[in-house]
């Protein structure tokens, strides 16, 4: 289950009077859009598996509900970096012919967002804990699925008053299903789609719309342990914020995300991936690139 942070378990808040209108509060997801790439959707075989993503996301514009620049000053900033443990296991049981597996995801966030000279905030330190439980079908030794619920918990910290939060002091909850093609000499892809439902912030009765995210890559391997491809997203909100009960409107998001993309297998039970990606096409959020780097070893 190689899925599952972007403004995302690298969560950004900003606050309201100090910047435009952006699609969800503080233009920010409770999923990492982009984190992941081929083998976003192939169950390992039983026993316990550890992993480590690690990302650097910059972005230096704002985009408004036109695609224009919306950024509230040239000196606006925002820096994410971020270490990801995760941890899957994988039971000897099935259900419906796919194996249970169960997972648990800890971010570790520092985040830092300038807005104007003399007007910055930082916030680090542990953000929105992650669990979930996945089958995986194995259609052929190149080809396989999964179906994943993740609840994502509001564990990160948040006050309502500071530009930056690593939390955003919600619930929310995703369905996801995937794909993945896997060939050490031939075609691989990976297609991670989810759906995003969102709880009200009680801090500020504000509740995010619900979100369509896809995660892609495509690449061939090359008999030698590599994969290199193209990898990114597409994200796009597909229901309305509403503050205190009210549609905002003309606030909805969208981004669309692409670079290059590499993995190695060692063919002794650990990989690498690397990938990074820059956005465009964006609508009511933060424009900027990502740098993502993931290792997965057996336990």
């Amino acid at each position: 289950m190689m899925n599952k942070s972007h403004l995302a378990w690298l969560s950004l808040s900003i606050a309201a009077a100090s910047m435009p209108a952006l699609a969800t509060e503080g233009g920010g997801s409770s999923y990492p859009v982009g984190v992941e790439n081929y083998t976003c959707c192939a169950l390992p075989p039983p026993g316990v598996y550890g992993m480590v993503y690690g990302q650097s996301y910059r972005a230096d514009s704002l985009r408004d509900n036109d695609g224009e620049d919306a950024s509230p000053s040239a000196d606006f900033e925002v820096s994410v970096n971020a270490v990801v443990p995760r941890v899957v296991w994988v039971t000897n049981e099935e259900i419906a012919g796919g194996s249970l597996a169960f997972h648990t995801i800890v971010p570790l966030v520092d985040l830092e967002v300038d807005i104007a000279p003399g007007v910055s905030d930082t916030d680090s330190g542990v953000g929105d804990i992650v669990l979930g439980t996945a089958l995986g079908w194995h259609h052929s030794p190149q080809l396989h699925t999964v179906a994943v619920f993740d609840v994502t918990a509001p564990t990160g910290s948040y006050d309502e008053d500071e530009i930056a939060n690593i939390g955003r002091n919600h619930w929310a909850m995703q369905a996801v299903y995937g794909v993945s093609r896997i060939d050490n000499a031939g075609l691989n892809y990976g297609l991670k789609s989810m759906w995003t439902y969102n709880f009200e912030n009680s801090a500020t009765d504000y509740k995010d719309g619900q979100e369509l995210i896809f995660d892609y890559a495509l690449g061939w391997g090359l008999g030698n342990g590599f994969i290199a491809g193209v990898g990114g997203y597409f994200y796009q909100q597909i229901t309305d914020d509403q503050q205190n009960g009210d549609t905002v409107d003309d606030a909805r998001g969208r981004a669309f995300a692409v670079g290059p993309d590499v993995r190695y297998d060692s063919g002794k039970g650990w990989f690498i991936s690397a990938k990074y990606s820059r956005e465009m096409a964006v609508r009511n959020r933060a424009e900027g690139d990502a740098l993502w780097i993931k290792a997965v070893m057996p336990f």
